[in-house]
């Protein structure tokens, strides 16, 4: 089984996001999150987290990376197919996700 990190972007911040949502919207948000969690199922490895802005450390840093997730899947097909309906899609703010394999490194 392969590991995957998955990116959740937007051009509106997580922080932001979540301060402006009415407290119906929130608890909605995170009902939607628990049911894709709930389909996902063992597949998820660490659910994530939402994050804050952040900096980049040379390069471009094109992008804002708004969360991330850790899940397991077959392959990159099978990565990208938990997430052909996640609520992250639905949210505003031109949302996407990325995802990324690890890489096994020799000798580590």
């Amino acid at each position: 089984m392969a590991k995957f990190l998955v990116l959740y972007r937007s051009s509106i911040p997580a922080r932001e996001m979540m301060a402006s949502a009415t407290p119906e919207q929130a608890q909605a948000g995170m009902e939607a999150w628990q049911s894709w969690a709930s389909q996902a199922g063992k597949a998820i490895v660490d659910m994530g987290a939402p994050l804050a802005a952040g900096r980049s450390i040379g390069g471009s840093g094109g992008g804002d990376v708004t969360g991330y997730s850790v899940v397991e899947a077959d392959s990159e097909d099978a990565a990208a197919a938990l997430f052909a309906e996640h609520p992250h899609l639905h949210t505003p703010g031109d949302s996407s996700i990325e995802i990324q394999e690890f890489i096994p490194m020799p000798g580590m």
